[in-house]
Order: C-alpha cells, then sequence, then structure tokens
C-alpha cells in the first residue's frame, strides 16, 4: 500500500522537529526569548502612577504666569486626556482656550472655545468661550483693502454672545465690538463702491451703497453712502432717486458737509432735493424710524 511510506516520512519529519527544537532549546533560551515580544524585561508593562488633576492645573497656571502660553495650553489639554468629562476636564478646556488666545494661535483658541460651547453650552464659562472665539476672529481684521471674512465672523459671534447671553459680563463690550466690526465691513463696502464709481460703473457702485443703508445704518459711512447714490443715480440719469438720497441725507443730517456737497450737486444741475416716499431709500431708513 501506498501509505506508509508516508506514514514513516511524516514520523520522521515529526522527529526531526522536534530534535531541532529541543536542541534549540538546550542551545540557548535567550534565543527563544528574544523571539517572544512579550517576554523579558524590556518588554514589561509598567503602570505609571497618575498625576493628581489639580497638580496638573497648576503646572498650566505656573506656565502662564511665566509668558509659556503654549506650554500652558497643553499642561491644560492634558486634563482632558487624562479626566475626561470631570470638572477638571471642562476647567482645562477653557484655560486651554485662554492660553490659546493669550498666545496669539487665535486658530487654535477658535476651535477649543467652538468646543467647549458644544459640549458644555449651559456652563457658566459657555460665554467666555464664545467671547475668546470672537475676539479671535476680532484681532485677525485686516484693513479694509483685503478681505474681511474675519470681520463678519467675529461679528456674527458678537451678536450671538448679546442675544444667548444677554446678562453676561461681555455683554457690554461685545455691543462695543458689534458697532466697530460693522464699521468696518461698512468701510469695505465703501471702499469697493468708489472704486466702481471712479471707473464709472455706477451700476455695481449703486449696489455697493446700496448695502450700506441696508445692512450698516448705524454706522458713521451712511452719510458719505447717501452722497455718492445721489452722485451715482444722477450720472445714470435716474433723477427721481438721487433727489431722495440728497433729500433723505438732508433731513437725517442737516449739518453734513456731505449733505450741503450733496445739494450742491443738484443744485448745479438745476435740481432740489426731493423725497419719494416710495423709493427703496426712503423705505429703508423708516423702518429704522430714522425717515
Amino acid at each position: 500500500m501506498i501509505c506508509a511510506p508516508k506514514t514513516d516520512s511524516s514520523a520522521r519529519l515529526l522527529r526531526v522537529t522536534f530534535a531541532a527544537a529541543l536542541a534549540l532549546s538546550a542551545a540557548g533560551c535567550s534565543t527563544l526569548e528574544s523571539l517572544n515580544p512579550f517576554g523579558g524585561e524590556k518588554y514589561e508593562t509598567k503602570l505609571l502612577p497618575e498625576e493628581p488633576a489639580d497638580e496638573i492645573y497648576d503646572q498650566g497656571l505656573a506656565r502662564l504666569q511665566k509668558g509659556d502660553s503654549e506650554g500652558a495650553a497643553k499642561k491644560f489639554a492634558d486634563l482632558e486626556k487624562q479626566y475626561p468629562f470631570s470638572t477638571h476636564s471642562r476647567k482645562g478646556l477653557i484655560m486651554q482656550t485662554y492660553a490659546q488666545y493669550q498666545g496669539g494661535q487665535y486658530d487654535d483658541a477658535i476651535a477649543t472655545a467652538q468646543r467647549y460651547i458644544g459640549l458644555y453650552p449651559s456652563s457658566p464659562d459657555a460665554p467666555y468661550a464664545m467671547y475668546l472665539a470672537a475676539m479671535s476672529y476680532y484681532n485677525q481684521v485686516p484693513d479694509i483693502s483685503r478681505d474681511q471674512e474675519r470681520a463678519e465672523k467675529a461679528l456674527s459671534l458678537f451678536v450671538s454672545l448679546v442675544e444667548k447671553y444677554p446678562k453676561s459680563e461681555y455683554t457690554e463690550d461685545a455691543k462695543y465690538k458689534i458697532n466697530v466690526t460693522r464699521d468696518q465691513l461698512a468701510g469695505k463696502e465703501m471702499s469697493v463702491g468708489r472704486f466702481y464709481l471712479a471707473r464709472k460703473n455706477y451700476t455695481a457702485a449703486v449696489n455697493r451703497f446700496r448695502e450700506v443703508l441696508g445692512k450698516y445704518q448705524t454706522t458713521r459711512h451712511v452719510e458719505e453712502a447717501l452722497y455718492r447714490l445721489t452722485e451715482a443715480y444722477l450720472a445714470l440719469g435716474i433723477v427721481n432717486e438721487a433727489q431722495t438720497a440728497a433729500a433723505v441725507l438732508g433731513h437725517n443730517y442737516p449739518d453734513s458737509q456731505w449733505y450741503k456737497d450733496a445739494f450742491a450737486l443738484l443744485k448745479g444741475g438745476g435740481l432740489q432735493p426731493n423725497e419719494d416716499s416710495g423709493s427703496w431709500i426712503s423705505r429703508s431708513f423708516k423702518k429704522l424710524g430714522l425717515g
């Protein structure tokens, strides 16, 4: 039969393998140990003692006092890693936000603040987290010649802070910053509007000045916007709107130099300020009780 040779062959292979294993064992157990990733002192698992949360927090404060904002932020972040979903974790997260803000790491501060608000919306420190996020955008607002996305985001957060936490200690400053950012955004619109006006693209200019009247009526740019509308509409031959812009300007800002200039501009064309109550300009002012 052909089965016997296979059995003998298998038996021999088994004896050879077993003998080799015995020889390897006898020759040097250390060789086997070196192949075992779980053997020997080199791979010994040690449990390090947990550092008390108070100590980590104090270390973060100490680094803040030394001006090491980045190091402080890392220490406060350790609280969330080692004590997740605890009071220490919550305290560490708001302090991490503050440390990042202090160190000028504004994008990191914004992200951390948003995490804090998402995790702890009812916390007493939630208004502070929102304020730090808003200020992080606010401190990065460029001059009006550049994109104003950060000014828009700062404005949005300041408005949310006032609406959601009207009694917060940060509300008053938020209201002030709202006025500043709105003025900044209005200034950007005016800058672009003047650019179009200088190039005789009057329709595009009107659209920009219209944005100022529609969104930023409480800013210092409104007077000039009304004058520029008078100028642009006259150039377009839309006399009725030009007269209305000048009339609304004179009604709301009678002592303004911009009104004097608008009046002179109309007079040069044999016209007078005359408000059309059906005009979008008149309606937009009446909505705010300014007309």
